[in-house]
């Protein structure tokens, strides 16, 4: 009887590991390496998309080949992802437009506080769950719209995209075919609605964020797309599940129920110990 598995793709802050997975929950192999953090002034942090991407591809090989499987007994990827950093990148070429801005860079924190003076933090926060805060991803892609020659007026006409670190993994691993996020990431770009799960159109239109630019919204547990083709030998592989890494981690660690709560004090590294 073949054996089943599932690859886990953790794209953090820091680094990238993948985890290969048997039908029994029980970790096989993995991978792990560190990603450049790019330092343009004080304050300010961003990340290489490609060398991301890259990581998440060759790590995933390297992590299956060590297990001396091959992809065809993959039954399916699931994604986690450092949240809130925004790739923009253009849909015809596939380039970025620009690093993508981390989570942790307070380059937009006085656009913030202009938000704040004008009185829009009561209704961001009524529509978001969010305060007012460079932490989260709806000003950094004003931002980088602002900072991009034609910037708005090329994600006006549709041809760009832009999304979290998650929705530009899965357009690369699917071929472009695929441009979409879920629930746990969209909530944390400070543009979604928590009572219509959708983007929220009074917040695009106060930042001038074209709805085109952004991924459809999709739940965290469902098949968003299949790898294309030259990527993990042609097997086509279901790309089924997606959640940002703190929401994956309360998951994973059976907060399942109202009250419940988690703490988060270290990365775990699980390829010091296996694999």
């Amino acid at each position: 009887m073949n054996r089943k598995y599932v690859l886990a793709i953790d794209q953090g802050t820091t680094g990238t590991t993948v985890i290969l997975f048997d039908s029994y929950g029980q970790p096989i192999s993995s991978s792990y390496r560190e990603i450049r953090q790019i330092f343009p002034q004080p304050g300010w942090v961003e990340h290489d998309p490609v060398e991301i991407l890259q990581s998440c591809i060759q790590l995933s090989e390297e992590t299956v080949y060590k297990a001396g499987i091959p992809f065809s007994s993959i039954q399916g990827i699931g994604i986690t992802n450092q949240r809130e950093s925004v790739v923009i990148w253009n849909r015809y070429t596939g380039k970025p437009v620009y690093h993508a801005i981390c989570w942790q860079c307070r380059r937009t924190a006085e656009l913030c506080e202009r938000l704040k003076s004008r009185g829009f933090e009561k209704l961001i926060r009524e529509k978001t769950g969010l305060p007012v805060d460079a932490y989260f991803s709806a000003t950094k892609i004003r931002w980088i719209l602002d900072n991009t020659p034609d910037g708005q007026r090329s994600a006006t006409l549709g041809d760009l995209l832009c999304g979290t670190i998650d929705s530009w993994l899965v357009w690369n691993l699917t071929g472009g075919k695929a441009h979409v996020t879920d629930f746990t990431n969209a909530s944390r770009t400070m543009l979604f609605n928590l009572k219509t799960l959708g983007w929220d159109q009074d917040l695009l239109d106060l930042l001038d964020i074209p709805p085109v630019l952004l991924p459809k919204i999709f739940p965290s547990s469902t098949i968003y797309g299949e790898t294309g083709d030259g990527i993990f030998e042609n097997c086509h592989l279901p790309i089924a599940s997606i959640a940002g890494d703190q929401q994956a981690a309360l998951f994973g660690q059976a907060c399942h129920h109202p009250g419940m709560a988690k703490n988060t004090y270290r990365s775990f590294r699980f390829d010091k110990y296996r694999g």
